[in-house]
């Protein structure tokens, strides 16, 4: 076993104790941290790039190795093959720079081929071939290779699984992980369409992979509605594969009712982001809202997994006795910042750490999805966080 391998096992080992060991109260609605407002920055609606169309940009991350960003994009090959982007911009106490993008590239299947619109799901293939839905992308900590999640697919006809994949900086396809069972899409039980792994996240020093579903499974229990929340599970596995734990995540109910009644309204996790990098217990968790007629709601709280249990093993959520969810505190509610899109908060998706300030203050950068929209932006924003 190399010392790297070691060192996961240890770090993975720390996660499952801590789920054992009681953990202090917490007010779920009393703010975390000071947060303030840097500054914003709209990147233009269709913004052709290296003969793609710029948007639909579902997460944000940091890339140590260039000092710049990449950027998932969630085109399912509608438009363009599935893709990602490199940019650079400036983040600081005058919030963000003009943005420049340095590349793209799409995410190529094993054999070397672009990923095809969901209308051409060929069944003969195997299914981590046929079609994606891309949502969150990593930068590797210990490669610079690029981990990224998709939804799969979930109708009458079809069932596709959801899946973390690692592809190369040029987004040729190195190996799926393994997922859990019960994240399966399988009749009755696994993901809900569109409800499934979106967050994704590195921790213990980049020994260990965290990811999200967006909503409740099937198994699990009723979708959040603006009369109650659902439970969510966050999943932590090694880094080589190894599904180490689950953890029941609150989620908020639907912040308002929507307009008419009876339309679409929902609520889930867009965004999981490490706390610290050390410390394999805390993360950021974005929770995006959509209610018709009423608008989007973004707020971010920090959950911590001590004290929580470990419900790899249980097979509903809904009803079952002695799990403890995790704990969560609010960090931000975007409603609370002045920015230009007040009025309806855009659909921020994504979310990474930036530099720290000057002042000591960590900055947290969110991109917005404008869903290839018109009536939506792809925006930038930088908060200060203390």
């Amino acid at each position: 076993m190399s010392r790297t391998r070691i060192a996961a096992t240890l770090t993975a080992a720390a996660v499952i104790t801590t789920a054992l060991t009681p953990a202090a109260s917490a007010a779920p609605d009393r703010p975390t941290h000071e947060v303030r407002l840097l500054g914003e920055r709209i990147v233009p609606n269709d913004l052709v790039f290296q003969g793609t169309t710029v948007g639909g940009l579902s997460s944000i991350d940091y890339d140590p190795r260039t000092g710049g960003y990449v950027f998932i994009c969630d085109d399912r090959s509608a438009m363009q093959a599935a893709r990602f982007y490199t940019a650079k911009f400036d983040v600081g106490a005058k919030g963000v720079g003009p943005v420049t993008f340095t590349g793209t590239h799409p995410f190529r299947r094993p054999d070397g081929t672009t990923y095809p619109p969901l209308a051409e799901n060929d069944p003969s293939r195997p299914q981590n071939e046929r079609t994606v839905d891309p949502e969150e992308l990593r930068a590797d900590p210990w490669t610079g290779d690029y981990f990224w999640s998709q939804e799969g697919e979930r109708t009458a006809t079809t069932l596709i699984d959801p899946s973390i994949r690692r592809a190369g900086r040029d987004g040729a396809y190195v190996r799926d992980l393994p997922l859990p069972a019960n994240e399966k899409m399988i009749p009755g039980a696994g993901p809900r369409q569109n409800l499934a792994i979106e967050g994704l996240t590195f921790a213990g020093l980049g020994s260990l992979i965290a990811s999200s579903v967006e909503g409740p499974m099937l198994q699990d229990g009723p979708d959040a509605t603006p009369e109650h929340g659902g439970l969510d599970r966050i999943t932590v596995q090694s880094r080589f594969g190894p599904v180490l734990a689950q953890y029941a995540y609150p989620e908020e109910k639907v912040f308002a009712a929507p307009n008419p009644p009876g339309a679409f309204a929902t609520t889930g996790i867009s965004s999981l982001l490490a706390a610290d990098p050390v410390d394999p217990s805390k993360f950021l968790v974005m929770e995006r809202s959509f209610v018709t007629g009423v608008g989007n709601k973004l707020r971010i709280y920090e959950m911590d997994t001590k004290g929580a249990t470990n419900v790899l093993g249980v097979k509903s959520l809904a009803g079952a006795k002695n799990v403890k969810p995790v704990r969560k505190r609010l960090v931000a509610d975007l409603a609370d910042f002045p920015l230009s899109t007040l009025s309806t908060v855009d659909n921020v998706e994504g979310m990474t750490w930036g530099p720290r300030l000057p002042s000591g203050e960590r900055t947290l950068v969110l991109v917005s999805d404008n869903n290839f929209s018109a009536t939506q932006v792809t925006q930038l924003i930088a908060l200060a966080i203390r």
